[in-house]
């Protein structure tokens, strides 16, 4: 599979589902090594801690104390501190992990290997150590106060008719930012900013500024591909869902269950069909980050000629 080449709107989404047809098991392989441990772990954290504040939540005005959920805070707050801040490092490793290993494996792939190992893209985490620090820093402290600035305006916007437009836009092209950020922090020998603003300019032109604006066929295949995500995660909790309501509403009034729907099977089965939604999520997230690193590789206009010459070069040696 050619990855240095211009590619059009069509073509990313299906390049991207063929990358899983040649790659797949290998890339999903060396995933769930990687990740099944932090996944499992987040997984049942939000089944178990989940189902427990909820069913606190419900039951806050049992035997008439209105007081009843702050009550369980104050009595459980060092518990509740320390599980929440195993939650957010968990989650951040997760994050860091999740979004790094299509960067590191399509970078791999793109220069030619073919059956990668877990302890390939492990040495790319360790090597890489300080970078990830570095991208880490400017993501918390830089890249998300002003995304959130964007998106606060966006919202704002939705008062009259044109903040639903732009809220459409705004969202698919914050996260082609964000990936193209990581791919070419790692694949360039750019520093943090350098990165940044070629990942903001690389939506809307290319380098040479010779060819037209690439913004709305990126901004498409990333619509595209999270609708096809939505729709999969959606039917997949749509059914299971509709049994639990089903019962809520079927079921003979007996008190304790209106009280805390979520003590007992179906309460259990609720929290158990949202934490595999979660998994699902994860797994189809794969999904949009090689379709961003498509869209990073048909960016780099400055790459395209060197590998055609390459591969060229290579046919006149087997010949």
């Amino acid at each position: 599979m050619q990855f240095y080449k211009k590619r059009d709107f069509g073509t990313f989404i299906g390049d991207s589902f063929n990358f899983f047809k040649l790659y797949g098991k290998n890339y999903f392989k060396n995933y769930i090594l990687l990740n099944g441990l932090l996944l499992i772990l987040m997984v049942t954290i939000f089944i178990f801690g989940y189902r427990e504040l909820f069913s606190q939540l419900f039951g806050s005005n049992m035997s008439g104390n209105s007081y009843y959920f702050q009550q369980y805070f104050e009595d459980n707050a060092g518990m509740l501190i320390v599980v929440g801040l195993v939650t957010f490092l968990l989650f951040l490793i997760l994050m860091i992990v999740n979004y790094l290993y299509p960067v590191f494996y399509l970078k791999r792939i793109s220069r030619g290997e073919e059956k990668i190992k877990t302890d390939d893209i492990l040495s790319d985490f360790k090597s890489n150590a300080g970078r990830i620090g570095i991208l880490c820093l400017g993501m918390i402290f830089i890249v998300t106060p002003l995304a959130f600035i964007i998106i606060g305006i966006s919202y704002a916007l939705i008062l009259i008719i044109i903040g639903l437009f732009i809220m459409l836009l705004v969202y698919p092209t914050l996260f082609n930012v964000v990936t193209f950020l990581m791919y070419d922090y790692f694949n360039s020998d750019r520093g943090f900013f350098e990165s940044l603003s070629y990942s903001i300019r690389a939506q809307f032109s290319y380098a040479n500024g010779r060819e037209k604006s690439p913004y709305w066929k990126y901004w498409g295949a990333t619509t595209i591909v999270f609708l096809i995500m939505y729709t999969i995660t959606t039917i997949f909790t749509f059914i299971p869902m509709m049994f639990f309501y089903s019962s809520i509403l079927t079921s003979t009034p007996d008190g304790s269950f209106e009280q805390n729907p979520f003590q007992g099977t179906m309460g259990i089965l609720f929290f158990v069909i949202y934490g595999i939604s979660m998994l699902l999520s994860f797994f189809l997230s794969n999904l949009m980050y090689v379709n961003s690193g498509l869209m990073y590789y048909d960016s780099r206009a400055d790459l395209h000629q060197k590998v055609e010459l390459a591969e060229i070069e290579t046919i006149g040696n087997n010949e």
